[in-house]
Parts: structure tokens; C-alpha cells; sequence
């Protein structure tokens, strides 16, 4: 059975991972590149007689890499493991995709365009000639829509017959009547033909290659690069290239280029401006220079409406269930005569631990699905420029915006998404702000905390930790910016792509994928430290106890209750649950139910006995703000610790992140309750 590998590639937002998910489905595999921190997609299909290896490549709008993800998507795209290349475009912004089609073009490789987004176009009464497209092009066009999954079929037969052609058999163009004085017919040859000065010195260059590289892949392509002063291309392949680089041809060929991609343009699309775009009539309102933040603020306020008002509505069914099934476990063992300890570690260890996690998830669930909605709409790619002229005030561009954004689903993903920046002092300095965005797995504790001691007002004090988590990244990275003395001219250059109603499928493999390692960390991490909190808390120094004021845990919480009293978190019990939540930071709330001895800690009838334990201690409302507030700030979890540091490349810099952020949350829990108790009286 053939086996064949088509790679996936395509300017960010053209839709290119669903057309790849609706190939694939689920079943993906997800891994880094070799030697570098990059993620890359792979997956697999059978049609008809063929296995097809799929490689979603990352977004790249050129093959001059300035970012790691370029750099990545190039040096595939230049290898011998793909056997064809679709270049994804969004049909609707065709101008502006086709320039990475003719680089693609220029490697003399398969490659087949893929028109995503047609709907798109005819939704505005635009038309593309089909004809003449690949006329011009010399490749094979095929028009798709991976939203309603439209033209996949000849997409993928398409590239399962041109695997080994380089051209086309037909390229045209109405400039080849030009007078050309070169020793071939480039016009016959080649889509993209450049000047007769820069041909003479693309033929030049290619003369000096085959008689230095005789072993050498299309000469025409490194040419170019070396006219271009590619770096990676002239260290590469050096040679005497003195007199043919005396000035920059870089700019002289990418205006060449984008002069014939207006003639494309000029010839293939009608009605370019026959309707009104719909997303010039949004964006005059979400990307306005002043209604574009109090607008972004109100989304979110809405996304944590719902997450509060619906998420609590099904979680009352997650607690009725679970205070049956805790019941239920615990009667059984009783009536197997287990002893009272075994009993203890399964119902309030495990099932309490674990369990009251599980409750949560309504409300994660509802939050991954707002973010996905956002993002596949459209909507988050305006956020970071709406907030670039903020982040230039601070020293960052709008870009840097995106990681935090992907903080409040997963501070993971955020700190990986930092590659993207160009500049090493930004990432570093984004990577030390993100952690402070509201990540899901905080949501537990803000829940759990705001519907005990906030009632109507649950929504609002949760809502106001999102807030206090941008503004303390704001206000950091505008310190860091006084302190750094070096600055740079920075320019916010990202997509803004159309509106586009969000794709069912893509949405629920996003939001399955996060929900799965929810459940997941469920079953493993919280099941793990739930355990090792029963028995932190059920030994000590006398063997097994029923009280925990005589365990290893009571006893090292005690020691560290002097340094959280003035943050008003001076309680062993809190500061052991504090501990406990560097694992991740659901086990803050899976540790507290254990610790305190309460099998449904989510139910209306945990919280009022929560509560009341903790009123007994002396801990209410202020003390709830403050310890929202220090679990919103303090040390990230484990596997954010560790991306930090793979990231990174530094365990001195990790550190020093991990001290910093326990510093600021101790300050800012501090200044909270200090203040708070003065304003109170």
C-alpha cells in the first residue's frame, strides 16, 4: 500500500488546522520537533489505496524566518520528508496569502493551493476565475471550505496525482510580451519572473552554484536567497558573491513579487468590492482606539457570566451525584467490616479529593467553550491590537498579549506560545508576566471561595482576580521596562482575519482535548496528592491518628504560620492546602476538603460546613479575598514550573521566577488584608 506525506502550510488564521482536523479528526499526535521546543501536528488518513501522512505545519506568512515557528515550517518544507505541498490560503484575503504560494512555488516542488474560506467569498458577491488562477500559477487550484467541509475529496485526489510534478504544463502571463534579453525563456518556465536585472543576476548566482554544488536542488531557489542575503543559505553555501551583492535586492524582489501577485489579483478576482465587508463593520467598533478595551472587559465579564450562573446550574447535579456515590462507597466498605482507616484514605482522601474537583467541571467546560468561540471567531487576534498601544507602554507589543490570553485556559500552552515573539528580552519578560493570567485550573478555588463567602456577588470577586492578574503583569512588565535600558522599535504586525461563525468540529475537538486533561490531571496528579494529604494528615510522629492537629502535616503547617499571619492566611490548614496546590492548583480546593474532613466540598451543605469550620478558626470574607488573591499570584504549578525552564533553557531565570512570584503574592495578600482589616475596622 503507497504511502505518501502531504504538508499542511499556510499564513496564521487561514483556517489551515481545520482543514487538517477535518482530515484527521481526533486522531492526532502531538509532539515537538527534534532539537527545538515547537509543536508540531501529525495525522492520518487511508483514501483508496493510499496511507497519507499529514504534517500541520506552524502559520508562517514567508519562508524568510524571523520566528522559531518559521524557521520550523521552512526547514520541513526544504527537506526530503514531504512528498507535497498544500498551501493553505484564505481565499477571502488572497492578496495577501499568495505571496507565500510564490516562494512555495519557487522550490520546484509539488505544491497544490488550497482556497479555504470560499464561502467567505461568496457570501460578499466575490468571484475567483478558477481558469485562470492555475493558468498563472502553474499548479493545480483547488476551491475548499474546511468549515463546511466542501471540496476535501478533490483536494485530497488532487495530491495523490501530483506528487511527482514540479510546473504545471500551462503558465501564462500577459507580461511575457515583454522584451527579455536572457539566454532562456523564463516566461515559459517559471510563475515568478523578476526583472531583466535581477534574472541576469538570479543567472549569475545559479552559474557560481553548479560549479561549486554540482550536487545541489534547484538552483533557482538558493539564487534568489542569495540575493536575498539569506543567512542561513550563505553560510550554507559560501562562495565569491562580492560583486553580485553590491546593494540589497531583498526589497526589490519581494515589491517584484507583490507587483505580479496585483496582477493575479487584477486578473482572477471580480467584484473585490462589491459588498460592504461585515468585519470592517464589527472591528469600527471591537478594535475602536477607545471602545475596543471597555468592550474586550465586557466579553470577558460575560464569558464568566455564564461560566458562574449555567456552570453552577449543572454543577448542583455533579454534587447530588457525588454525595450519593461518597455515601454509597462508604456504606459498602462498612458493610464489608474494612477498617475505619481504609475507609478514611477512599471516602475522605480520594472521593472527597478527587470528587470535589470533578464538580467543578460544568464550569471549566463552559469556560474552554467561551474561549474557543472567541478565538475561532476571530475575535482573539483583535484583543492583542486593541491592546498594543498599552503593551507599547509598557515595553511589549500587542503580541505578547496573545500568551497571556492563552493563560486563562492553560498557563502551558501560554509560556510555549512565547516562541512566537521575535525579540529574546520579550519573551523572557512575557514568560515572567503570563503565570499571573487566571488559568482554569484557579476557577475551583474562586468558585468555591466567592459562592461561600460572596453569595450574590460570587461572579464579580471571581471576576475581579482576571482583573488583578492583568493589571499585576501590566504593572510588572512596566517596572521591568524603567529597569531595562535597551529599547526597541517595536511594531505590532499581526492578521486580523475575517469574523467567520465558529466550526462545530474544530470547536469540540479544542474544548474535548482541554476537558480531557482535566479529567486526566483528575485521575492522576489530584489522585495522587490526595492520598499523600490523607496520610500527611492521618500520621504522624504516634503512628495513625484521628486527629490531625497531631500530624507531620499540623506540624509543618505550624512552622510557617508566623510568615502568612500578616497575609491573613496564618492557618496550618491553609497554608498545608497552599502546598499542596504547586502540584496544580486544583488540589488547593481537593486538599482543603480533605483537610477539613468534608466529603462534597462543592454541595451547598459542604460550603455552609466549610464555612462554619472555617469561621470557628477566625477565616471570613477578607481572609477569602486575600487567599484568592495569593493562589492567583504564587508559584504556578509543576508543569508550568518545568515549561519555564525548557522555554527558557535557564534553571537560574526559573528560580528566579518561582521567588519573585511567591514574593509578589506574599505582598499583594498582605497589602489586601492589612488594608482591608484598617477599612473594616
Amino acid at each position: 500500500m503507497e504511502e505518501m506525506t502531504i504538508g499542511f502550510i499556510g499564513n496564521p488564521n487561514c483556517g489551515k488546522t481545520t482543514l487538517f482536523n477535518d482530515y484527521t479528526g481526533a486522531n492526532l499526535k502531538v509532539a515537538n520537533w527534534p532539537g527545538v521546543t515547537v509543536e508540531k501536528k501529525e495525522g492520518a488518513m487511508k483514501y483508496h489505496d493510499h496511507i497519507y501522512k499529514l504534517v500541520d505545519l506552524p502559520g508562517t506568512y514567508s519562508l524568510t524566518s524571523y520566528t522559531m515557528e518559521e524557521t520550523v515550517s521552512r526547514q520541513y518544507i526544504l527537506s526530503n520528508e514531504v512528498d507535497v505541498i498544500v498551501d493553505v490560503a484564505d481565499a477571502s484575503a488572497l492578496e495577501r496569502n499568495l505571496y507565500l504560494t510564490l516562494q512555495l512555488i519557487e522550490l520546484g516542488k509539488p505544491v497544490i493551493l488550497a482556497l479555504n474560506m470560499m464561502d467567505i467569498v461568496e457570501e460578499r458577491g466575490m468571484e475567483i476565475d478558477l481558469h485562470r488562477l492555475p493558468e498563472m500559477l502553474g499548479i493545480p487550484v483547488v476551491p475548499v471550505s474546511a468549515r463546511k467541509k466542501t471540496g476535501l475529496e478533490i483536494l485530497i485526489h488532487t495530491a495523490a496525482h501530483h506528487k511527482n510534478k514540479m510546473v504545471g504544463e500551462k503558465i501564462i502571463h500577459h507580461h511575457d510580451n515583454q522584451i527579455h534579453h536572457h539566454k532562456h525563456n523564463h516566461h515559459k518556465q517559471y510563475a515568478m519572473v523578476y526583472s531583466d536585472e535581477i534574472e541576469d543576476k538570479i543567472d549569475t548566482v545559479m552559474e557560481i552554484l553548479e560549479k561549486n554544488y554540482p550536487d545541489m536542488s534547484n538552483y533557482r531557489w538558493h539564487a534568489i536567497k542569495v540575493l536575498e542575503k539569506d543567512k542561513e543559505i550563505l553560510e550554507k553555501y559560501p562562495a565569491d558573491y562580492k560583486d553580485i551583492l553590491s546593494q540589497d535586492y531583498e526589497k526589490r524582489i519581494i515589491n517584484e513579487k507583490f507587483s505580479f501577485i496585483e496582477e493575479i489579483i487584477g486578473e482572477c478576482l471580480v467584484n473585490k468590492s462589491a459588498k460592504e465587508e461585515r468585519t470592517d463593520k464589527i472591528d469600527a467598533l471591537l478594535t475602536h482606539p477607545i471602545l475596543g478595551l471597555p468592550c474586550f472587559l465586557l466579553i470577558m465579564a460575560a464569558v464568566f457570566f455564564f461560566t458562574f450562573t449555567i456552570g453552577d446550574w449543572l454543577k448542583g447535579y455533579f454534587e447530588v451525584f457525588l454525595g450519593w456515590f461518597s455515601e454509597s462507597v462508604r456504606t459498602l466498605l462498612t458493610g464489608l467490616h474494612v477498617g475505619a482507616p481504609v475507609i478514611s484514605l477512599v471516602v475522605d482522601g480520594i472521593i472527597s479529593g478527587v470528587g470535589g474537583i470533578l464538580t467543578f467541571l460544568p464550569n471549566i467546560f463552559i469556560l474552554f467553550l467561551a474561549l474557543a468561540l472567541l478565538e475561532d471567531s476571530g475575535y482573539m487576534a483583535r484583543v492583542a491590537y486593541v491592546m498594543d498601544s498599552i503593551m507599547g507602554r509598557i515595553g511589549l507589543s500587542g503580541r505578547a498579549f496573545i500568551p497571556m490570553l492563552l493563560g486563562f485556559g492553560c498557563t502551558v500552552p501560554a509560556i510555549m506560545a512565547t516562541r512566537t515573539l521575535e525579540h529574546r528580552r520579550d519573551k523572557f519578560k512575557t514568560m515572567i508576566i503570563t503565570p499571573f493570567m487566571s488559568c482554569s485550573a484557579r476557577l475551583p478555588i474562586y468558585v468555591l471561595f466567592c459562592d461561600m463567602f460572596f453569595e450574590k456577588h460570587a461572579m464579580l470577586a471571581a471576576y475581579s482576580m482576571y482583573l488583578i492578574g492583568v493589571l499585576m503583569a501590566i504593572f510588572v512588565a512596566f517596572i521591568m521596562k524603567l529597569l531595562d535600558k535597551k529599547e526597541d522599535d517595536r511594531m505590532l504586525l499581526i492578521e486580523l482575519p475575517e469574523y467567520k461563525s465558529p466550526n462545530a468540529h474544530s470547536i469540540s475537538i479544542y474544548v474535548w482535548e482541554k476537558v480531557k486533561d482535566y479529567l486526566t490531571k483528575a485521575g492522576t496528579t489530584i489522585f495522587i496528592a490526595s492520598i499523600i494529604m490523607w496520610f500527611v494528615l492521618n500520621f504522624g510522629p504516634g503512628g495513625y491518628t484521628t486527629e490531625m492537629t497531631e500530624s507531620f502535616g499540623a506540624m509543618a503547617g505550624r512552622v510557617l504560620v508566623p510568615i502568612f499571619k500578616p497575609t491573613g492566611l496564618g492557618y496550618w490548614q491553609i497554608i498545608l492546602a497552599l502546598i499542596s496546590g504547586i502540584a496544580a492548583k486544583e488540589v488547593v480546593v481537593s486538599s482543603t476538603a480533605v483537610l477539613f474532613g468534608i466529603g462534597n466540598v462543592a454541595s451547598k451543605a459542604g460550603m455552609a460546613t466549610l464555612s462554619g469550620l472555617l469561621a470557628s478558626i477566625g477565616f471570613g470574607a477578607l481572609n477569602a479575598y486575600a487567599l484568592m488573591v495569593f493562589c492567583l499570584l504564587y508559584i504556578p504549578c509543576a508543569a508550568t514550573i518545568a515549561t519555564i525552564r525548557r522555554e527558557s533553557g535557564s534553571r537560574k531565570f526559573t528560580a528566579g521566577v518561582i521567588v519573585f512570584q511567591l514574593l509578589i503574592a506574599w505582598i499583594m495578600a498582605t497589602l489586601v488584608f492589612q488594608i482591608g482589616s484598617l477599612i473594616l475596622g
